[in-house]
């Protein structure tokens, strides 16, 4: 089986494929040691089809197990190391895994694992000992560094983020057993980001998580050179792209704010004449945030919507963005199609359900009613996100299916509201979530961080006023809430789930009567 990685193990053995703190993994070192992992995976019996995860933290290791699951047929999920006991051990057990790789520190407690996933699961530790596991260092020597005869194509299974509720296994058929061509999470990312054998990336944010995950992967596929931070740092981050010489660099919409944030004297040091493409995605990015990135870095700024479930994705650069601000861009997989409550087609301008057409059906893993939740009868699927496409096929996107807030019978979207008060200069984030009203159903509670050194009382006055200005009454939150940090993902994304939480405990400050 003809693979990427395996041509440029041999073309520039040497050359750097992942380097994380100071670890560096050459591309001859990720060959051999995917190929010892397979042969692992081998020896215990695991077959094609079959199910393996990690729960590892920044660590080229991560990319030496996916690469050596995708070589014998398997399903890989990674986990993250961000998570509770129990959150880790749901989808663990969740995606049926035969086999599991682990390492410290993560916040799951790894001896407590096995008793709380149960069934016939192999568990594997990396970089030390945990009680209960077996050394997978050990077992990678004893095998050989050679490719195995009967390699064939497996993929990745990848968990949403579970903002809302619990995380769901994105599934879909693996490609035939004869499959030689790029993989799946590589073809596309390739041409999208102009990745060569040139291209050194930074990676910001967690390996596990899908968005970085696939473009580590697509970047060792085309013998480039990935650099990932262990840990998200503003002015870090500005200095390995310069001292790194780094040409492609991977953020979300809240790295782009802290950077904004940096002292003027460290955003006027940055000189970077190599960088030439910035993408950003996972949530969506404020217009005054985007518009400063660009005066700052120039033309660079590609912007991405996309999902784990892949059912479609556009794209827009930086000059697409200017003449269409707050884009997320045209479809470049997929055909987009916006949808009203009863399934119809939408004309351009109008907001809707988005959904897509063309690619391969997805399935939430062993979970058929919540697949059906995200397919239309027509058969198009969505990522559960509401907008529009204009005249000329920009698309837009106004909020999120499950965020939405009924408020007197009127569909009010949080992401409206959060775009009005994220306008301030004082407010860092915000998050809008619903809470229960006897009268209106539904009325909008206003989560709010300020910028270092805020005043919370003024800041809340001063959220209040704006909102006073800029919203219609039905839209205005009903409480404003102060707090030092909101909670989201290591993706960047905001946990309303949490917000929700808040709502309803006695912290929350109530609106005066």
């Amino acid at each position: 089986m003809q693979l990427g990685l395996r041509s440029w193990a041999s073309v520039h053995p040497e050359r750097i494929a992942v380097a994380v703190g100071g670890q560096e993994l050459s591309y001859q070192e990720l060959e051999l040691q995917a190929n010892r992992l397979a042969r692992v995976f081998d020896s215990y019996g695991l077959a094609r089809g079959e199910h393996v995860a990690a729960l590892l933290p920044n660590d080229p290791f991560l990319i030496i197990v996916a690469w050596a699951a995708y070589r014998r047929g398997l399903y890989f999920t990674p986990v993250s190391t961000a998570l509770s006991t129990p959150d880790a051990a749901y989808i663990l057990g969740n995606c049926q895994a035969r086999l599991v790789i682990a390492q410290g520190p993560a916040k799951a407690s790894l001896t407590e694992l096995p008793g709380l996933v149960g069934g016939a699961v192999q568990w594997l530790s990396y970089g030390g000992t945990v009680p209960g596991y077996t050394r997978v260092e050990p077992a990678m020597q004893a095998q050989s560094g050679g490719p195995s005869d009967s390699e064939c194509a497996g993929a990745l299974m990848l968990y949403t983020s579970g903002t809302t509720g619990f995380p769901k296994g994105v599934w879909r058929p693996l490609p035939a057993a004869d499959y030689a061509g790029p993989p799946a999470f590589a073809a596309d990312l390739i041409s999208i980001f102009q990745l060569d054998a040139e291209s050194r990336y930074l990676l910001t944010g967690p390996l596990y998580h899908a968005a970085s995950l696939r473009a580590v992967l697509a970047v060792t596929s085309s013998g480039g050179s990935a650099i990932c931070l262990q840990k998200f740092d503003a002015e870090a981050a500005l200095g390995t792209i310069m001292g790194q010489r780094v040409t492609h660099s991977q953020w979300v919409p809240t790295m782009l704010q802290r950077l904004l944030r940096l002292p003027d004297e460290v955003r006027k040091g940055y000189h970077a004449p190599r960088h030439r493409l910035a993408f950003h995605a996972a949530a969506p990015c404020p217009v005054p945030v985007k518009q400063a990135m660009i005066d700052w870095w120039g033309p660079i700024m590609m912007e991405y919507y996309a999902g784990s479930e892949s059912v479609g994705m556009t794209v827009i650069n930086s000059q697409e963005w200017l003449a269409h601000p707050g884009s997320v861009g045209k479809a470049r997989r997929g055909v987009p199609h916006i949808l009203d409550d009863g399934w119809n087609e939408l004309p351009a301008g109008q907001a809707g359900r988005i959904y897509f057409s063309g690619l391969t059906h997805f399935q939430y893993f062993g979970d058929p009613a919540k697949t059906a939740g995200r397919t239309s009868p027509q058969g198009y699927q969505t990522l559960g996100d509401i907008g529009y496409i204009d005249a000329e096929g920009f698309m837009y996107l106004t909020d999120r299916m499950d965020d939405m807030i009924i408020s007197g019978g009127v569909n009010v979207y949080p992401q409206e509201i959060e775009a009005a008060i994220i306008e301030l200069p004082e407010v860092a984030d915000v998050g809008v979530v619903g809470v229960s009203d006897d009268e209106f159903g539904e009325r909008p509670v206003a989560f709010i961080a300020g910028i270092q050194g805020a005043d919370p009382a003024l800041l809340e006055s001063l959220v209040r006023t704006h909102c006073e200005k800029r919203l219609g009454t039905i839209k205005r939150p009903v409480r404003y809430v102060v707090m030092q940090e909101l909670p989201r993902s290591a993706a960047g994304k905001m946990l309303r789930r949490e917000l929700r939480k808040l709502v309803n405990t006695p912290a929350v400050p109530q609106e005066p009567a």
